[in-house]
This record gives structure tokens, sequence and C-alpha cells, in this order.
């Protein structure tokens, strides 16, 4: 029989090491030993997002998740939900476009507890007929709230317009649409051919040992699935061909108080050596309040309440964009300063001071991201399903000093020059012309 395989990776400056181990079935146990603390989060990863999904089965991914918490052999909901409560524990779950994942903390002598519990929710559980039907009302519910947080869902929309009908401009949730095509027959179907244990990472940081996070993993999964001969481990999403994007103006009409604008463009994709120089970027353009968009449309103008940038970065694309909400008398003039500022940097008018307090930015945002469990088992999980390195803080942090006022121009230059895609959502005619890109 093929036996486990255990190796360091580093040891990181906050904490212990991170150990891996992947199991003869595939499955990879990633922890991180944290002296002092007394918490530990347990997370369980799966290699597969709503990016996945063919269109007939658009949604599934995170019905699933739902359903999940709804049984298994051992326990029924309620028995899910008390079993974490009852040591005062917190679990919860969350779909992605790429990944899926189950987590829980809890006190470090509850791990086994949390151990059990979500590896039992995810190679057992029940979906039965009647879960599945309630469920869809409940996340029939999700989208219609979703739909309401007009701030939230015009992300969506952007995502919708920047990359059309691709997987990765769909929606996460679905629609209800789609949920209502969804039979049980191709959930279970799903389920059954995406959650397998070489498709799936532990991670654990906190106050554990990481021989016994393995025992622990080992027995929770061998009750249920057969794990003595393996898959071979996935592969990391590759690259492949950049997704194609789509620029022009798309309007929403809605009767709200606010209107709501993204401004966008395509951005690096998650391999891209640059991500350092897009971080510090993001924090000179919009991500704080002295940044300069903050500055030139709230503190300066009183053009609006809410103005910042925002990035994502996925195996084969990535977008940039800025989010400003304002009364809708004042949402052209709004665009107009927005335009003017990002032609301003993509232009060489960065400042040094400018410089140093993007990179300061980044630089807190790392350190003090890490200061808790939970960001920890995220980050070592991320670093074996989707980045393939887990470099140290100190590595990451002179990958940040090293960031010039050359690169950051350089980068804006290209990344403003792309082509442009404009969501608007308020009270406008959807034929309207007011807005141009």
């Amino acid at each position: 029989m093929t036996r486990a395989i255990t190796s360091t990776l580093l040891s990181p400056e906050a904490g212990g090491p991170v150990k891996r181990t992947v199991l003869p079935s595939g499955l990879r146990v990633l922890s991180q030993s944290v002296p002092g603390f007394r918490s530990v989060t347990f997370g369980l990863w799966v290699g597969v997002g709503s990016r996945d999904e063919p269109e007939q089965l658009a949604g599934a991914t995170h019905f699933l998740e739902h359903l999940l918490f709804k049984g298994t052999e051992r326990r029924d909901a309620l028995e899910i939900s008390a079993a974490i409560d009852a040591v005062g524990g917190e679990m919860n779950a969350f779909t992605g476009k790429e990944y899926t994942c189950y987590y829980a903390r809890v006190l470090d002598s509850d791990l086994p507890l949390a151990v059990d519990v979500i590896c039992d929710m995810i190679t057992s559980a029940t979906l039965t007929p009647a879960d599945v039907e309630s469920e869809r009302d409940v996340i029939d519910e999700e989208i219609a709230m979703h739909a309401d947080e007009t701030s939230d869902h015009i992300h969506d929309l952007f995502a919708e317009q920047l990359w059309g009908k691709s997987p990765l401009g769909r929606s996460i949730t679905g629609t209800p649409e789609t949920l209502a095509g969804l039979s049980r027959q191709q959930i279970v179907g799903w389920y059954r051919r995406r959650y397998k244990p070489s498709n799936i990472v532990v991670s654990v940081a906190g106050n554990v040992d990481h021989a016994e996070v393995v025992r622990l993993v080992r027995k929770a999964f061998e009750r249920h699935w057969v794990t003595a001969e393996a898959e071979p481990v996935a592969v990391r999403r590759a690259p492949g061909k950049r997704v194609p994007t789509y620029g022009g103006v798309r309007v929403h009409h809605r009767d709200v108080e606010q209107a709501h604008l993204v401004l966008g463009m395509p951005g690096l994709v998650r391999s891209d050596e640059r991500r350092y120089i897009a971080g510090v970027l993001h924090g000179i353009v919009g991500g704080g309040m002295s940044s300069r968009l903050f500055q030139e449309v709230r503190e300066k103008r009183g053009l609006a309440y809410s103005v910042f940038t925002f990035g994502s970065a996925y195996a084969d694309s990535g977008m940039v964009g800025v989010y400003a909400g304002c009364l809708p008398k004042k949402a052209p003039e709004v665009l107009d300063v927005i335009r003017a500022e990002l032609e301003s940097i993509a232009s060489g008018n960065i400042t040094p001071d400018e410089l140093l307090r993007g990179k300061g930015q980044m630089r807190g945002s790392v350190v003090m991201g890490l200061e808790d469990t939970g960001a920890k088992m995220t980050r070592i999980a991320k670093a074996e399903l989707v980045y393939g390195e887990l470099p140290t803080v100190d590595e990451i942090l002179h990958r940040i000093d090293s960031v010039t006022l050359d690169d950051v121009t350089a980068l804006a230059a290209e990344l403003y020059a792309g082509t442009p895609a404009l969501t608007v959502m308020g009270p406008f005619d959807e034929d309207t012309t007011a807005f141009t890109v």
C-alpha cells in the first residue's frame, strides 16, 4: 500500500513550520502550528467553483455547498450546527469561482469534533429530495436579497458585462431560472464527480500537532471513502487561453436613491509576477482614505460617499475596476473625475509620497491580515490549491519594497489602456446616452 508522504514547506516568521502530508488517496493535509494561540481554524477546500459548471448546471456548486449542511447519515441539520455551537465554535462555508471552502474555528481541544463534523458533511451528505427542494427556496431568497443589495449586486452585473456568457461572467449562485432547472440527480452527480480526495486540500492553523491532524483526517475520511489507492493529486488549474473580455456601457434601471457605477477593464492573471506592483497601484489609486480617488472624488469635491478600487485574478483572466456610489445627478461628473485620475496616473503623475503610502498600505494589510488562525489557514490552503508557492512574510515584504515608480507607472499605463466596461445602476433609462466609456 502507498504510504503517506510528509514534508516541511517553510518556517514562517509568525508561527511554526508549515507541514504538508499527501495521503495515499491523494488528499493533501497542511497545517501550521501557532504557539500561544488556544484556537484552531480547520478548513476543507475543494478544487471546484462556479466557473467549472457547464451551462446546464449553473449554480450547482453553490447549491451543493448549502446542501452539505442539511444532513448526513449520522447527523441531521440541527445536530451539525448544534455540535459546533455547543463548544462555542463557529462554522461556515463559501463558494468561489474556482474553489469551495468549509471551515470551523474552535478551541484547540475541540479540533477532533470540528474535523469529524466537517469531514462527515463532505463524505456522507444524504442530499435528500426534501432537502433539495427546501434549500432551493432558501437560495431563491438569497438571490433576491443579493439583488436588493445594489452596491454588491452591481459587481455581479459588471462581471457579466466584462466576461459575457463565459463561466467567469456568471453569478456564483446562478439565477432563479437556472436554479429551478437543477434536479437532485444532477446535483448528486456533480457531488460524486467533484468531491474526491485528490481534489481536496485540508488546511489547519492554530495550536495543533501535524501528526495528530493527519491522524484525525485519515480516520474521518476512511470511515466512508476508500483511500488505500489513489487517483493522481489534482493539478492546479492551468492558465490556458485568456478568457475574452468585452467593453461598452450597460445601464440597469433601478428605482433607488443612489447611483452605482463600476468602471473597469481586464487585469492581471493570477500567476503574473507583477501582482505585487498591482497591489501597490491599488493603494495609490483607490485603496484607502489617502488614495487619489478618495481625495479627489470625496474629500475635495464631495461627489460621492463611497469610492474605491478593486480587482480579482484567476488562472486565465483578471479584472481591475473602480466603484463609486453617488447621487444620480452627480454620476456623470463622478465618472469624468475617475477617468481623469486614471489617465493622470497612467501618464506617470505619481509622487514618491504616494508610492510610499501604497507600499505601506500593502505591507500593513499583509502582516496584520495574518494575525488570526483563519487567515493563516486560508493562506496555506491557497498556496497549495491556487498559487503553487508559499513565500515567507519577509519574502512578500521584500517584493513589495522592490516596487518602483517606473514599475507602477508602466503597469498603470498598460491596465488603464485596456478596453473599458462601464456598468451603471440607478434611476436611469436603460437606453440612455448620458454615459460613455
